[in-house]
């Protein structure tokens, strides 16, 4: 029976890994999606850990993506050529710590009321609802051949949108880049941007996670398969998406998360 009960969590460890490493990156709500499939899904009393496995799984794609731009954040300051405030990686740093005040103050100020969001499946008929016409308006209303270069003010903004999806139901991802393109800023340079201001962010929301970690109650493998199949399938994604954005073709993504809104709104009937 054991055994057997083992298995299941393992099984769901891996669904659970895929479905994060996938939501993640692409435009459609990672929290959204695991607040629905964790009510059918026993991972046991490690749903805190376990949670914050998956976000470390995720984490790792973004800095190995993004590796020659996070060697450029941590060797400008210190080897960069030219005037110090004018060099690449020093002005990146700026936006993304203009950008990371207002996602921490609005992560620290609504905690509570966010951490409430993850056992009401009701609400998500609202937020993937939201996520799903903010990819539509950056179809209809994409600007970023305007390429209008990024600076403080637009990077607090974009901040401020990465605080909002926090909710479960709004993509972080979908909502960051489509005001982005929104706001004129070219596509790739959203999408760079848009993933890296989620590093402090995610790594930031790990750190206050781990003071609800129980160190007695670990699983190791069920942790390693849900780490690792969030790392490999978030890698997958986000290669997808990037492509996409410079496509021109994230807002295709609206159409899913309209229906994901319906059926968690079967699911609150039900």
């Amino acid at each position: 029976m054991a055994d057997a009960e083992q298995a299941s969590r393992l099984g769901g460890a891996l669904f659970l890994g895929i479905t994060q490493g996938l939501t993640e990156f692409l435009p459609v709500s990672s929290s959204g999606h695991l607040v629905l499939f964790q009510q059918f899904i026993d991972i046991g009393d490690n749903e805190v850990l376990f949670d914050l496995v998956l976000h470390l799984g995720t984490l790792v794609p973004v800095l190995w993506f993004y590796r020659d731009w996070v060697f450029k954040l941590v060797r400008d300051p210190i080897g960069g050529e030219g005037p110090f405030l004018e060099r690449t990686g020093v002005k990146w740093i700026g936006w993304l710590i203009a950008a990371s005040i207002p996602t921490a103050i609005i992560g620290l100020t609504l905690e509570d009321q966010f951490e409430a969001l993850f056992s009401d499946p009701g609400a998500l008929v609202v937020t993937f609802s939201i996520t799903g016409m903010l990819l539509w308006a950056s179809g209809r209303f994409d600007h970023s051949a305007r390429g209008r270069a990024l600076s403080i003010p637009l990077a607090i903004v974009l901040g401020i949108a990465q605080g909002i999806a926090i909710t479960p139901g709004i993509s972080r991802s979908g909502t960051t880049i489509a005001v982005a393109l929104m706001l004129g800023i070219e596509r790739e340079q959203a999408a760079r941007f848009s993933f890296l201001m989620s590093v402090p962010a995610i790594g930031g929301a790990l750190l206050l996670k781990l003071r609800d970690v129980q160190p007695d109650s670990l699983d190791f493998p069920q942790l390693a398969v849900g780490g690792l199949a969030a790392m490999i399938t978030g890698y997958l994604a986000l290669v997808l998406l990037v492509r996409l954005v410079r496509a021109g073709r994230m807002s295709a993504f609206a159409w899913y998360v309209f229906a994901i809104a319906a059926v968690a709104g079967i699911l609150a009937i039900a």
